[in-house]
C-alpha cells in the first residue's frame, strides 16, 4: 500500500462498512435510542405517580394537624374555664363547705 501524505494508510475495499453492515448498525443504534426513551417515559410516569403520592400524604397530614390545633384550643379553653377563679371559689364553697378563715384566726409570721 502506499502512504499518503499524512501517513495515514489508504483505505481499501475491505476496510469500508458494507451497507448491510451500517443498516445493522443503525438498527442497533436505533432499538438503543427507543429503549432509553420508553425508559425514560416509564421514569417520568413513576415519578409524577410518586409526587401525586406524596401530595395526597401532605394533605392528609395536614387535616390531621388542622384537627388536632383545634381540639388543642378547645382544651385550652376548657382548661381555662375549670381553673377560672369564680369556679374554684364557687366549688370550695358548695361542695367542700369551705369558708375563708377569719380575721382574728389569722397569724402573721415573720421570717
Amino acid at each position: 500500500m502506499v502512504g499518503r501524505a499524512d501517513n495515514r494508510p489508504a483505505r481499501s475495499a475491505a476496510d469500508t462498512p458494507s451497507p448491510s453492515g451500517l443498516l445493522r448498525v443503525q438498527r442497533v443504534f436505533a432499538s438503543i435510542l427507543m429503549l432509553t426513551v420508553v425508559g425514560s417515559a416509564f421514569a417520568v410516569i413513576h415519578s409524577s405517580h410518586a409526587c401525586r403520592q406524596l401530595y395526597a400524604e401532605l394533605q392528609g397530614l395536614e387535616a390531621d394537624q388542622w384537627y388536632l390545633q383545634e381540639d388543642y384550643s378547645r382544651l385550652l379553653l376548657e382548661q381555662s374555664t375549670w381553673a377560672s377563679h369564680y369556679r374554684v371559689e364557687k366549688v370550695a364553697t358548695s361542695e367542700l363547705s369551705m369558708q375563708p378563715p377569719v380575721i382574728e384566726e389569722q397569724k402573721v409570721v415573720s421570717p
